[in-house]
């Protein structure tokens, strides 16, 4: 009996084994580039619907997320680069000031040009795609 058994056992778990999706539902990476170098930005906020599945998840606070990332120091007028996996359709950037305000910023071409004043900032790019979105997170201090 149990010579039938256990091979019954084992074609019936190889078999559960191969109705997985075949893909794995991958969260988007960003990079902020500066100097050459490749920094992976704090993700947020992502939420994503892909066929059968739906992903939602949030963050904590922006000062909260920036403190995980390694602070850039740059150079007032250095000029950031973003690498965002799935090419979003849309990229909106804001900055928080030192006092609080937050100022919307201009991207061209995926890059950014620092303050002309300095201080310490924390950006938040705000990404789309057609079936989701995600935010970035990175903090620089400017000399």
């Amino acid at each position: 009996m149990n010579k039938i058994v256990l091979p019954i056992l084992i074609v019936i778990i190889l078999t559960g084994c191969n109705v997985f999706p075949n893909g794995i539902h991958k969260q988007p990476e960003g990079q902020v580039i500066f100097d050459g170098e490749h920094y992976t930005m704090i993700p947020s906020n992502y939420e994503s619907e892909d066929d059968d599945v739906e992903v939602r998840l949030k963050g904590p606070d922006i000062s909260e997320i920036a403190e995980n990332f390694e602070t850039l120091e740059v150079e007032k007028g250095d000029i950031l680069q973003f690498k965002i996996d799935k090419n979003p359709i849309s990229i909106n950037a804001t900055k928080m000031n030192e006092d609080g305000t937050i100022e919307v910023v201009e991207i061209t071409d995926k890059k950014i040009t620092m303050p002309s004043k300095e201080g310490y900032y924390i950006y938040e790019l705000n990404t789309k795609w057609n079936k989701g979105k995600e935010t970035f997170v990175f903090d620089v201090n400017v000399k």
